[in-house]
């Protein structure tokens, strides 16, 4: 404990965050998973994804979880580590394997297939929370995936808004909706709950659609005006609405110069919009850096490969065409 102390007053990253992270194997050619004979060897983690987007963006960032201690494990912690992202706190165990996805483009459909019931993350419990690491962040990232992997991490997550709030942690929640996971009405009652615990709210319209029940716009923006969160809306037609005080304002997104893969984008932006926020950026700013991260990260295949550097973000605003590695 006392070199994890250490560690983190070394490091002290301005925002924590926490969530399975699973291997992804995915076909080297374009045929579909029975058909294919060899992989590619990958990981992705909607949290992960998150953090590694951070770090690339220059700022510090702290992840954890449980993940087996099997290959895919090991494999994972050594690749985020290698992003620059603090994973003093991951805790690797034999109690459980690492989970699993496997994913497939056919004919310009995506499809994906999860083999995670039972892992190492989805036993995460209050107790493996580290309130002190927590308590030093400017921001907590929680998504509603980690409370739809068991009745535990549910828990947890609660914990871990808790902890957050009451040392003055701000907390960013994007509900991240997978009814693969669970039903929508288990779903509804747990998200909207974390959602009024918010500081800064992050779904998408069609998330809203289903969890207020309703396709009115007008009505979306009643209910999260009674939030105290600044709710940042993703997935309009053009834009992204941000929806503070009763007040409604879009940012336009960029527009990308070829979509090769959507996977990660939300990630991407959930990145950008909070490194916005820690450079004292207005909500509206903050934003217009999450639609630049998010338009690129879908012109690259992978959940954050995309992702890029402050340097090229810089590149791209500036409107420079080359950047030096």
């Amino acid at each position: 404990m006392a070199t994890q102390q250490a560690s983190t007053q070394m490091f002290q990253p301005e925002i924590i965050t926490f969530g399975e992270t699973m291997a992804l194997m995915m076909p080297t050619s374009t045929k579909g998973i029975e058909y294919s004979s060899q992989f590619n060897g990958l990981f992705g983690g909607a949290e992960s994804n998150v953090a590694i987007g951070v770090a690339r963006l220059g700022h510090r960032v702290g992840w954890f979880s449980r993940m087996g201690k099997d290959p895919f494990g090991r494999m994972i912690l050594k690749k985020i580590r290698g992003e620059g992202v603090d994973v003093s706190r991951v805790e690797l165990t034999a109690e459980a394997p690492t989970g699993l996805m496997m994913r497939e483009v056919v004919s310009g459909k995506t499809s994906v297939y999860y083999y995670r019931k039972g892992s190492a993350a989805s036993t995460l419990k209050p107790e493996h929370l580290d309130e002190e690491y927590i308590k030093q962040a400017k921001y907590l990232h929680v998504t509603g995936i980690t409370p739809a992997l068991s009745g535990s991490c549910r828990e947890a997550a609660i914990e871990a808004i808790r902890i957050a709030r009451k040392h003055g942690v701000k907390v960013c929640f994007d509900p991240n909706l997978r009814l693969k996971l669970w039903l929508m009405d288990e779903a509804r009652e747990v998200l909207l709950e974390m959602a009024k615990e918010a500081d800064y709210f992050l779904p998408g319209l069609d998330e809203l659609k289903l969890l207020y029940q309703t396709e009115s716009f007008d009505e979306i923006v009643g209910h999260l005006n009674e939030l105290q969160a600044v709710s940042i809306v993703k997935g309009g037609d053009d834009e992204t609405y941000v929806v503070e005080q009763g007040k409604v304002s879009s940012v336009p997104y960029f527009k990308a110069e070829q979509v090769v893969d959507t996977v990660g984008a939300g990630d991407g932006f959930c990145a950008g919009f909070i490194v916005g926020l820690l450079k004292n950026y207005s909500h509206t700013e903050a934003v217009r850096l999450g639609n630049l991260i998010g338009s690129m990260v879908v012109q690259t295949e992978g959940d954050w490969e995309g992702i890029p550097t402050w340097e090229q973000v810089e590149a791209v605003l500036n409107n420079v065409k080359h950047v030096e590695r």
